[in-house]
């Protein structure tokens, strides 16, 4: 990213606070913040950090048979998750690890999940109202424009007395003006933007007015082809073509994306509609452990985005502010006994009971299901004792 490029920033690379043009609307954000809140900012990006390396060694070991690092991806999410307040709701892909933990995820779920031992993940209401990852690229970004078109139409049946009474019909931005309204953020990579379900998602937001963020993560590689092959013109102008506003933000910069989400998201609860965040980031890894990024980037274009750390950045930020050696030495020490309890529990997860495919493709008992049930257990005891 160079300085010609439009993408809202208010911490440069070298961690100064610099906020020129259009960022410096953004700057009382940064400011209503406490240092509490601004040190947990470097807390989750240095513990997803910690559980994403342990993860990846954990699959190079033949724990999982796959894993999607997130590593240079830390400020992205966690500004935009920590902007969400906690009614929201929040559709991942497979990539937003930093997202999942700010909203209450157990880490060892998301190893669960991609080690084959659940049928989804969690429940999404006990997690903070994190949805379960979406593997099929973009699929996702349907099912969170769904959920928002469905908490429109909730608001408006809510206000139907309010209209009755009145004789007036009363405004979608009136009924979304409260601050304990709903919202929801999309999360997806650029490669995503290239699939169909996607811009139907676009169609149906704008068309409908949605209390929705797609939050475009642009990591500059849809595995192997990269973000000039798949678009010719920046990704956040594709959302102003469905006249949704859109921004393009540095997605290095955990502040203006904890600034920009704040803004956005406030304006989709307030019935103004979707809005779209295109974050510039970089993936230091690999798409997935089963992926060799050295047969298509160059070591040049990886040291040059290994120097906008997202991490590294905010550290010297937050020194200049006045965190000391104890404060930082606290946090690593803290990672390191998340990664090791990590470690510790991944090794002691067992496969689940075979019968548990049944227990929840209904909510209440359904005979069918107790039969098929019944008939898998009878069968697998009809093979006697198997050792």
């Amino acid at each position: 990213m160079s300085d010609d490029v439009p993408a809202l920033q208010l911490l440069a690379p070298d961690g100064t606070f610099r906020a020129r043009g259009a960022s410096e609307e953004f700057v009382p954000y940064i400011e209503a913040l406490d240092d509490e809140m601004l040190r947990a900012f470097y807390r989750d990006m240095s513990l997803t950090r910690a559980f994403d390396i342990e993860a990846t060694n954990l699959q190079r070991q033949g724990e999982m048979a796959l894993w999607v690092p997130s590593h240079g991806q830390e400020a992205a999410q966690v500004g935009s998750a920590r902007a969400a307040r906690p009614q929201d709701h929040l559709f991942p892909s497979y990539r937003e690890h930093a997202a999942a933990m700010v909203r209450g995820v157990d880490p060892v779920d998301i190893i669960r999940m991609l080690r084959g031992l659940t049928h989804g993940g969690w429940n999404p209401a006990a997690h903070g109202n994190f949805h379960i990852y979406t593997l099929v690229i973009g699929s996702h970004a349907l099912h969170a424009t769904g959920y928002a078109m469905g908490i429109l139409f909730d608001n408006e049946l809510r206000a139907t007395p309010a209209r009755k009474s009145t004789g007036t019909k009363s405004s979608t931005k009136a009924v979304n003006a409260s601050d304990d309204n709903e919202a929801v953020i999309a999360y997806f990579g650029d490669g995503a933007t290239s699939q169909g379900d996607v811009a139907e998602a676009f169609v149906f937001a704008a068309s409908y007015r949605t209390p929705q963020v797609f939050f475009v993560q642009n990591n500059h590689w849809a595995i192997s082809v990269p973000v000039s092959v798949q678009s010719r013109t920046p990704l956040y102008l594709r959302g102003t073509g469905y006249g949704i506003p859109s921004v393009q933000i540095d997605g290095n910069d955990v502040l203006v994306s904890y600034a920009v989400s704040t803004k956005a998201l406030t304006a989709a609860r307030s019935g103004e509609g979707p809005q779209l965040i295109e974050a510039l980031t970089y993936r230091m890894g690999a798409h997935t452990t089963s992926d060799d990024p050295t047969k298509y980037r160059s070591h040049e274009e990886h040291e040059s985005w290994a120097k906008r750390d997202p991490i590294t950045r905010y550290e010297k930020w937050l020194r200049s502010r006045g965190a000391d050696d104890a404060f930082f030495a606290e946090i690593a020490a803290e990672a390191g006994d998340l990664a090791a309890d990590i470690r510790r529990r991944t090794l002691a997860l067992q496969d689940p009971v075979s019968d548990t495919i049944f227990d929840h493709v209904y909510s209440e008992p359904h005979p069918v299901m107790s039969e098929q049930k019944q008939w898998l257990t009878e069968y697998s005891e009809s093979f006697g004792d198997a050792s």
